[in-house]
């Protein structure tokens, strides 16, 4: 992948990630809560997964919810980590530390594969998703949450107007996200059987715009592009964005709401006795014989 086609610098990344390590668990409400949710769909499913791979950016945060350890998690019988940040949760698992979009498994070699919060900050989504499909066995199972376009558009939108306001200029102060409909459709693109996405949406109160971004550096989550500014917003443009934001998005107590879209992406790695959606055009009822004509009763 070239420069121009980059779009977050992944060495920022890593140094948020970093740098948020040693305080992670005062800013880890959304991993937790997103984490919950997600492993909420793993129980859904009724099967045993012999060898799985949880790709998170913050090793130990599934395997800890509910006091589960990762032998017992969702019918997970090994559970092998991937990111860098390790956390002092008390969990060992086996770890293997590696990038999203260049992963060292097998072909074949994985039953399910897990990732919370970590493939929003992916340059290359489409070839990383077909990596971790080809890295399940048939009918494997990948199970994902990322954060979606809707996440802080009301931060990006303040943050945007004050700068222009104070400075006659704006440069991206938050990092661009997928929307659902191109989620769905780098699912199907990556060859995944059976693909869901699906979208939800957290909402959170703060007391004011800075404890926001407070928060999102706490959790390692700042802007990682690579065409942001490196100069600081400045006391001006700050005070004008917290003023705007309160101004729109300020509840009756004071506080102020932020938008967190999670998209839930699904998939199987196709297997030949596999459930299989019913071919365009193949029902065999009516419409007519459902629906009652009009005269007959109907309201």
């Amino acid at each position: 992948m070239n420069d121009q086609q980059q779009i977050f610098d992944r060495g920022q990344v890593r140094h948020q990630r970093d740098r948020a390590t040693a305080t992670f668990a005062h800013h880890d409400f959304l991993f937790r809560e997103l984490g919950e949710r997600l492993l909420d769909r793993l129980a859904d499913v009724r099967r045993a997964f012999p060898l799985a791979a949880d790709l998170s950016p913050y090793p130990g945060v599934l395997a800890s919810l509910r006091g589960a350890p990762s032998v017992h998690l969702g019918g997970i019988e090994t559970l092998i980590e991937t990111g860098r940040a390790r956390l002092p949760v008390g969990d060992a698992s086996p770890r293997l530390v590696c990038e999203e979009e260049a992963l060292p498994f097998h072909a074949g070699s994985l039953d399910l594969i897990l990732s919370c919060m970590g493939l929003h900050w992916v340059n290359d989504l489409p070839g990383a998703l077909v990596q971790m499909r080809d890295a399940l066995r048939p009918d494997g199972l990948f199970l994902g949450v990322m954060l979606g376009g809707e996440t802080l558009h009301e931060l990006r939108q303040c943050l945007m107007e004050a700068e222009l306001a104070e400075t006659g200029g704006a440069s991206p102060r938050v990092s661009p996200m997928v929307g659902l409909r191109d989620a769905a459709g780098l699912l199907q693109r990556a060859s995944f059987a059976l693909p869901v996405a699906d979208a939800e949406t957290v909402t959170v109160t703060y007391p004011n715009a800075l404890a926001l971004m407070r928060d999102l550096r706490g959790m390692g989550d700042g802007n990682a592009t690579v065409a942001r500014s490196r100069r600081p917003l400045g006391r001006r443009v700050l005070a004008h964005a917290s003023a705007l934001y309160a101004q729109r998005f300020g509840e009756a107590d004071g506080r102020i709401r932020a938008t967190f879209q999670a998209l839930f992406l699904t998939g199987w790695a196709p297997a030949a006795n596999q459930q299989q959606p019913a071919r365009r055009g193949s029902g065999e009822v009516s419409l007519a014989d459902i629906f009652a004509p009009k005269g007959c009763g109907s309201t």
